[in-house]
C-alpha cells in the first residue's frame, strides 16, 4: 500500500551525493486488501495516503530528516486541533531501524498503547516493556519430574499445581514456514508483533494441532520444550534464570515439574515476546502504566538501506565510491485524519470540527426565507464574508429554522450566524460557537469583523 519500491526506483536517477539530501512527496489514492472494513474511514479499502521520502548519504543525514518530520507532524496535528502521544513503534514489514506512530486517544481506537503517565513513556502495546519484579524460585529438584495431569489443558487449570508464574506456556508457530517454539511465563500473554519483529519474518501463523503433535507428539495443552533440539525455541526474558517451573512434558495428560531454563530448555534466541498490560511498572520510572486505546494518525519511518540496496540506488560519496541511499518514509492517511478528526470532535448533536479542517467556517441561516429583510442582509453578510477569504455557506432554504439549526449542528461547521427579523428589529444578528453552542447578540454592523477575527484566529 506504500510505494517505497517505486520511490527507490525513481531514486536510482540521483548519481551524486551533492545532489543530497532530497525530500520527495505524493499524495494519491491507495488500496488494502482488507478482510472486513470498519469503524468509518478509519479501515477501509481504498484511501488516500499522503507519503513523504528522504533520501541522505548517511545515518546523521537520516537522523536529521527524520527529526524534522516528527516536528512537523506534531505541528500538523496541532493544528488540526488532534492531541497526539508520539510512541515507539513496531516497523512490522517495512523493515529500518526505528519508527514513530502519532496516536490520539479514542473509544473507537484499533491500538492499545501503553502510557506512563509519570514520564514521558509511550510506546505502542506491539513495542511496549516494561519493569517487571522478580519471581522467587523454590530450590528446584536435580531433574524434572513427570506428573500426571489427566484432562489438565490450560495454565489456570494447572494452577492447582503450579502458580501461573511458575508455568512456562508454550505455543509452536508456524515462522516462515519452520515450525518454531515461544516460550513465556504462564501469566503472560504473547504478542504475534514481537514475534514478526524479533524473528524478521514475513508470515507467522499459529500451528495446527495436527502439526503441533506432528512435532512434538501431544496436543496442545500438553506441549513443552523440555529436551526438544530439532526446533527453534525462542523464549521471553522474563523466564530467564528461572528454576521450579511446571510445563507440558509433551505427552497427552502429563506435565513436569521443577523445570531449570538454563538446565532442561535448550533456548535458541532470547527475545521480548510478552504483551505488557495495565499496571505493570514503567521501565523508565516504575510508575503503574496505562493501557490506552488510540487511533494512529501518522507514521514515520527510518527504512535505512533497505530498499535502496534492493533496487539500486546510489551515489558517489566525496571520495568518489558508490554508496546506498539511506531512506526514510513517512505517511498521513488524509481520511483516516478526517475520521479521527471527527471522534474526537462530536456531541450528540454531530461533529464539532476545528476552524482549520471544517468544510465551512461559518454558516449564515436565514431564519425566514420569506422575510425580504433577513435575505438581503444575510446575502449582504456572505458576501462581505466571501470577500474577506471566509469559507461560508449560505443556508436560504425554505424550511424551519430548527431543520437549519440541526443541519449546521450535525454538519459541524464551527460559526453560525442566524438572521431574522426578530433581532434584526433591534439592529443585531445571533452568533453561536457551534464547540460552546452558546448564542449571543451581535450588531449587524460588526458581525462580519467579528466572524473574520473568530475564524482568523482559530485557523
Amino acid at each position: 500500500i506504500t510505494a517505497e519500491e517505486i520511490f527507490a526506483t525513481v531514486a536510482s536517477e540521483l548519481t551524486s551525493y551533492k545532489q543530497l539530501p532530497q525530500m520527495w512527496y505524493q499524495i494519491h489514492t491507495k488500496y488494502r486488501d482488507e478482510a472486513r472494513p470498519k469503524s468509518g474511514l478509519l479501515r477501509v479499502r481504498e484511501f488516500t495516503m499522503k507519503d513523504a521520502y528522504s533520501f541522505d548519504l548517511d545515518d546523521a543525514g537520516l537522523d536529521r530528516a527524520f527529526d524534522l518530520q516528527h516536528q512537523a507532524y506534531v505541528a500538523i496535528f496541532e493544528r488540526m486541533d488532534l492531541d497526539v502521544v508520539p510512541v515507539q513503534a513496531s516497523s512490522g514489514n517495512m523493515g529500518g531501524t526505528d519508527s514513530v506512530e502519532f496516536m490520539v486517544r479514542a473509544e473507537a481506537g484499533e491500538d492499545d498503547v501503553v502510557v506512563c503517565p509519570s514520564c514521558d513513556y509511550a510506546a505502542n502495546i506491539e513495542k511496549a516493556t516494561s519493569a517487571l519484579p522478580a519471581v522467587e524460585d523454590g530450590p528446584g529438584l536435580d531433574a524434572p519430574e513427570r506428573f500426571p495431569t489427566p484432562g489438565i489443558r490450560t495454565i489456570a487449570a494447572l494452577e492447582e499445581h503450579a502458580p501461573a508464574d511458575h508455568q512456562i506456556k508454550t505455543m509452536v508457530y508456524v515462522v516462515d514456514g519452520e515450525l518454531t517454539l515461544a516460550l513465556v511465563r504462564g501469566d503472560h500473554q504473547l504478542n504475534e508483533q514481537k514475534l514478526a519483529d524479533a524473528t524478521q519474518a514475513n508470515a507467522v501463523r499459529p500451528a495446527s494441532a495436527d502439526e503441533a503433535r506432528d512435532a512434538l507428539g501431544a496436543l496442545p495443552g500438553s506441549l513443552g520444550a523440555v529436551g526438544v533440539d530439532h526446533l527453534r525455541i525462542l523464549a521471553d526474558p522474563a523466564l530467564k534464570g528461572r528454576r521450579d517451573l511446571a510445563t507440558g512434558a509433551n505427552e497427552d495428560d502429563w506435565h513436569y515439574r521443577g523445570v531449570d531454563m538454563d538446565r532442561d530448555i535448550q533456548v535458541s534466541e532470547w527475545v521480548d515476546l510478552r504483551e505488557v498490560t495495565a499496571g505493570e511498572p514503567c521501565p523508565h520510572c516504575g510508575a503503574p502504566l496505562h493501557v490506552v486505546a488510540s487511533i494512529e494518525a501518522g507514521h514515520i519511518f527510518k527504512l535505512g538501506r533497505k530498499y535502496a540496496e534492493t533496487f539500486g540506488a546510489q551515489v558517489l560519496d566525496a571520495d568518489g565510491k558508490q554508496q546506498p541511499l539511506v531512506m526514510g518514509s513517512y505517511g498521513i492517511g488524509v481520511d483516516r485524519a478526517i475520521a479521527t478528526v471527527i471522534e474526537t470532535h462530536h456531541d450528540e448533536r454531530g461533529i464539532i470540527w476545528p476552524t482549520s479542517v471544517a468544510p465551512y467556517e461559518v454558516v449564515v441561516t436565514i431564519v425566514q426565507s420569506k422575510d425580504e429583510e433577513s435575505v438581503a442582509r444575510a446575502t449582504e453578510l456572505y458576501d462581505t464574508l466571501r470577500a474577506a477569504g471566509v469559507d461560508a455557506l449560505l443556508d436560504d432554504r425554505d424550511a424551519r429554522p430548527g431543520v437549519k439549526f440541526a443541519d449546521a449542528e450535525l454538519i459541524g461547521i464551527p460559526y453560525r450566524v442566524a438572521v431574522g427579523p426578530k433581532a434584526l428589529a433591534e439592529g443585531n444578528v445571533e452568533l453561536t460557537p457551534r464547540a460552546s453552542g452558546e448564542t449571543e447578540l451581535v450588531a449587524v454592523g460588526d458581525v462580519a469583523d467579528r466572524v473574520v477575527d473568530l475564524v482568523t484566529s482559530t485557523r
